[in-house]
């Protein structure tokens, strides 16, 4: 047996995960195991297992052409430490208990180093027209050599810069720009920080105006593009001055609500009933907020009336020219 690929020494941060990658061929197919020695000087190699310390090891591994092999470990702590070590063999006799194997475990060691993650404060401040984002790492940090920050997977700002305080500004209103900031830290390994703006619901119409058919289903929808989601949804309909709640257990209404979404569907247009403003409410830890649908349901036969109109219109000037023919004197015929 022999490595093809082994695995490689990282740094960590505790609460962060880690993987090692093993690869090796071999005729037969050899196996792998992983195995592991702290950094306790009286600690000695130990086997590890898919689902070792607490569920957070896993193992996956394939044979087929060759063997590969990949340990990952979650939520990573000081103990993690150490030597872990990619072990490979073909022998008939690798894993019997009496008999020692002909050939030897071929060995592929990395170092995983584990530090404890630094606090990061986050804070934001506002200013008119202005929001102010911060990030203050605590020492002791590894060396930065500078900082990003993110919003959405999109990089808004990148420095090189060394300090352990950073910011970047956005213009405009805490409205407008609320959602999950990241202040990353260049260094090794990288250090992400979150900054968090949270507004109450800024509800939002789909269409201000929606047309339906009598006896067709209409469908209203809104939306939050704000921070942090909607943790529930309500629907109301005015007339005559009340506002009534509207539920799924009504019959003709379908209420269909997910995070940051609500739709409301109503079976059967009626004209009468069901023509005027509703509104959607959402509400978070924040606050809430609404907006206004007006539904307009149209007769089955609106579509007809502009081809009826064509028609009449035909008819009457169809009725004139005939008319016209009719009164209009005989041309003198010649003896």
């Amino acid at each position: 047996a022999g490595f093809i690929k082994s695995p490689l020494s990282q740094k960590r941060l505790t609460q962060d995960s880690v993987e090692l990658y093993c690869e090796a061929i071999g005729n037969p197919i050899p196996e792998i195991q992983w195995w592991f020695e702290g950094n306790d000087p009286n600690e000695t190699y130990a086997q590890l297992w898919d689902g070792a310390r607490q569920d957070r090891v896993k193992i996956n591994a394939t044979y087929n052409l060759h063997s590969t092999s990949t340990i990952s470990i979650a939520n990573l702590t000081g103990d993690d430490s150490g030597m872990y070590e990619c072990r490979a063999s073909n022998d008939p006799d690798r894993n019997h208990l009496s008999k020692s194997p002909k050939v030897k475990w071929i060995r592929s060691q990395a170092n995983v180093f584990v530090i404890e993650r630094p606090e990061i404060a986050a804070h934001v401040i506002e200013s008119p027209g202005k929001l102010i984002l911060s990030c203050n790492m605590s020492a002791p940090h590894p060396p930065i050599t500078g900082h990003k920050w993110m919003h959405g997977g999109n990089i808004l700002e990148e420095d090189e810069n060394t300090g352990a305080f950073t910011t970047y500004t956005i213009d405009g209103k805490k409205e407008e720009h609320s959602g999950v900031y990241e202040c990353i830290y260049v260094a090794k390994p990288e250090i992400k920080g979150q900054v968090t703006i949270s507004v109450p619901p800024q509800v939002t119409a789909y269409k201000k105006s929606e047309h339906g058919n009598e006896g067709d289903t209409g469908v209203l929808t809104c939306k939050n593009p704000s921070f942090p989601a909607v943790t529930s949804w309500s629907w109301h309909k005015s007339g005559h001055g009340v506002s009534a709640l509207l539920e799924n257990a009504s019959g003709r209404y379908i209420i269909k609500s997910s995070g940051n979404k609500t739709e409301l569907r109503i079976l059967k247009l009626d004209i009468e009933q069901d023509t005027g403003d509703y509104f959607c409410n959402g509400t978070n830890s924040y606050g809430s907020g609404d907006a206004t649908v007006n539904l307009r349901v149209r007769s089955r036969l609106a579509a007809l009336w502009p081809f009826l109109g064509i028609v009449a219109e035909v008819l009457v000037l169809v009725t004139i020219i005939f008319i016209y023919e009719k009164r209009r004197k005989p041309d003198e015929v010649p003896d």
